[in-house]
């Protein structure tokens, strides 16, 4: 029997500093990311999946005030730091991303946020891609509210050499969502089962 070989990871579409290039040039309307090699657009935001980004900030930094919780802040993810990904959301010590261009080192961030959309392709890179690129990147919490499934999923320890994360936590809405260490903090969800089709 003939070994099988190893998967290998997808040839890029582009160098990434191409595509930076046109990510610059897009209109103010387009939201590009490039993350596992591909380009992909962000979905326009729905009025619920901006107050879903409303309801989480109000509640960190009432609970955190020494935190921002930053949105359509750019980062340079996955172990190399060739994708580039724009979270709904990135939680960091206040003014960290002072100073940065448009794509940040993510050193620093202590969680990233994502606000599942109905679209499929940024479904999947919200439910894969991106989880192995902050991983690899080595960001200790990834938050995904999940409008489907009216869920709260944590993701912690983080796994720089395969990427992802090592554990997964959900939590229906309704319950109390617990951002462990180095967030710590605990949030009442009930009301996010407003803010769903």
């Amino acid at each position: 029997m003939t070994p099988r070989a190893a998967p290998t990871a997808p040839t890029p579409q582009m160098p990434v500093d191409e595509f930076e290039t046109i990510a610059a040039a897009a209109p103010e309307t387009v939201t590009l990311e490039f993350v596992g090699g591909r380009i992909g657009v962000r979905p326009a935001t729905d009025g619920n999946h901006s107050t879903l980004v409303c309801w989480l900030a109000k509640r960190c930094l009432r609970a955190r005030p020494d935190l921002d919780l930053c949105g359509a802040q750019g980062l340079r993810v996955d172990a190399r730091q060739q994708s580039r990904a724009r979270p709904d959301a990135v939680l960091v010590p206040e003014a960290h991303f002072a100073g940065h261009g448009a794509w940040a080192d993510p050193a620093g961030a202590l969680m990233v946020v994502e606000v599942s959309s109905y679209d499929p392709d940024a479904d999947r890179r919200s439910r894969h891609e991106k989880p192995a690129a902050y991983g690899e990147a080595g960001i200790p919490l990834y938050l995904l509210i999940d409008r489907d499934s009216c869920t709260a999923t944590v993701h912690s320890g983080p796994d720089r050499r395969v990427g992802g994360y090592r554990n997964a936590h959900v939590t229906k809405f309704g319950e109390t969502l617990v951002l462990p260490d180095p967030v710590g903090i605990e949030l009442d969800t009930e009301v996010l089962r407003n803010y769903v089709r």
